[in-house]
């Protein structure tokens, strides 16, 4: 390493926020990332320390020590060629990763770990910024041709490396714009859509095809899908075109909960609301958005999903924000000689909990209830009831119902699998959880019981992390690229 004694010398430096009331005003992001000085100093912290476990935390695997010796060194466009010979989209996961690869970090046993998606941060936008990111178009083609279903992730990940190695890829999506769970899942103060955006024109400039408003399947024809797509296209049919299929179709059936009063106006899923400020912010117009303003909002999950309602319901001017969780709140610190270098469980405060939140742990919606008068059929409170965590087991604490005030309920409890009939459609067998069933191994890797199907992302896995994703379509493009051509220089 470029600084042996770095890890004893500085201190870990986070990325700072712009001020809550300055950043509640708008939908842009409100990072502010480490300059050359902070990156170089940042990137000294890293150990010599002979396994970097860091490696093999972080999904796609990325040569961590390597570029932060680079960034170090102030190698800036050799940094940037480490971090892509690992992963397509760091200007995705440098914002939105949770970074399993810091957790994993030698020095977070008993220290700060180094800040290394902050780095990786650095080194992407610095390479936008000097023009290093260019289209590597293949130099032959193939003549095969592939299809990828959903533009998220991992479609896009797998999109890419195809492309370079030569296939005609056509990537289909069923809504207005690229992206998937990207463009409209996930805020615009998180993550700009712009990043996105020059990522397609890179991909398309390497010669992948994006159909947008296509919907793949054979779905029902009053489906709300349906109702609002320029076209649909057979399973049949795609089979029948293209040499190959990956389905990379998001997880998007989102978990629901059957209590008393769930048909009421004003309880909905997250991916109900936050889609719609997504598609105002892109200039899109809306004849009833879904808002929180003056409202009395409870969102009921505590995970990232949840976090982003919280977010944009205060920039929405919500009169409260109170999010729900079902398991006991977590130490605020992890027990490192237990956990290191897995992903430990500890309290995790979001900056849009930083902006006006009450965060309620160990408790249950037992009923939404509704108003009378002109609020009948709407929802106006929640009755709740605290629990108790005892040797893993849940029970109810006796005596603890009460009733919360709520004018709009957000169902934020994560997702379960892809919306059928997309993998239906296919005939591809599904495991237990309804996601397609596919292993990872090396021979047949990412294959379906279909031939010349393929399934990855959260499509195979289920609901997971960005990083995960990318990880998944990399590896599948080589699997796809390995059956077309019976060898593949794709890494795995």
């Amino acid at each position: 390493m470029g600084k042996i004694t770095g890890f004893m010398e500085y201190e870990r430096l986070e990325e700072g926020y712009k001020p809550v009331a300055e950043r509640l005003k708008h939908y842009k992001e409100f990072v502010i990332g480490l300059d050359d000085k902070q990156a170089k100093v940042q990137a000294a912290r890293c150990m010599d320390c002979g396994t970097p476990f860091c490696n093999n935390g972080c999904p796609v695997n990325n040569i961590i020590p390597d570029f932060n010796n680079l960034v170090y060194e102030g190698d800036w466009q050799a940094a940037i060629e480490v971090l892509h010979s690992t992963n397509n989209f760091p200007d995705f996961t440098g914002r939105i990763c949770p970074a399993p690869c810091e957790a994993a970090c030698t020095l977070n046993i008993d220290a700060a770990p180094v800040g290394i998606k902050s780095i990786e941060h650095a080194i992407i936008d610095k390479a936008w910024e000097k023009g290093w990111v260019k289209p590597q178009p293949a130099a032959q083609k193939t003549g095969k041709k592939v299809a990828i279903v959903g533009s998220g992730p991992a479609g896009l990940a797998a999109a890419q490396q195809l492309a370079r190695a030569g296939h005609k890829v056509t990537v289909f999506e069923k809504n207005d714009r690229v992206g998937g769970l990207l463009r409209y899942g996930i805020p615009d103060f998180k993550m700009d859509k712009s990043h996105i955006d020059r990522r397609i024109e890179q991909m398309q400039a390497e010669g992948v095809e994006f159909r947008r408003g296509v919907v793949v399947g054979d779905w029902p024809k009053d489906s709300k899908v349906t109702n609002w797509a320029k076209e649909t296209v057979s399973a049949k049919q795609l089979q029948k075109d293209y040499d190959a299929v990956l389905i990379a179709a998001g997880s998007e059936q989102s978990r629901d909960l059957p209590v008393p009063g769930r048909e009421l106006d004003g309880v909905h899923f997250a991916m109900e609301f936050l889609p719609q400020q997504n598609k105002v912010n892109a200039g899109d117009k809306l004849a009833k958005q879904l808002r929180a303003d003056g409202k009395h909002v409870i969102v009921i999950g505590g995970g990232d999903t949840g976090s982003d309602c919280v977010g944009t319901s205060n920039r929405h001017g919500a009169a409260s924000v109170t999010q729900f969780e079902l398991l006991a709140q977590p130490p605020v610190e992890e027990n490192r000689p237990l956990t290191w270098p897995y992903w430990p469980i500890k309290l995790r405060t979001s900056s849009s909990h930083d902006e006006g939140c009450t965060r309620e742990f160990a408790i249950a919606t037992k009923e939404f209830i509704a108003g009378t008068g002109k609020d009948k059929g709407r929802v106006v409170a929640v009755k709740t009831v605290r629990l108790d965590w005892t040797d893993g087991k849940m029970t109810e604490v006796p005596g603890s119902e009460q009733v919360l005030k709520a004018d709009l309920v957000l169902l934020a409890m994560g997702f379960v699998n892809p919306v059928a009939p997309v993998l239906q459609s296919f005939g591809v067998a599904l495991d237990a959880r309804g996601n397609a069933k596919a292993t990872t191994d090396e021979e047949g890797g990412y294959a379906t019981n279909v031939k010349g199907v393929f399934a990855a992302g959260d499509a195979r896995r289920g609901q997971s992390l960005v990083v995960w994703a990318i990880r998944e379509g990399r590896q599948a493009a080589r699997a796809i690229d390995q059956y077309l051509m019976g060898a593949s220089d794709l890494p795995r």
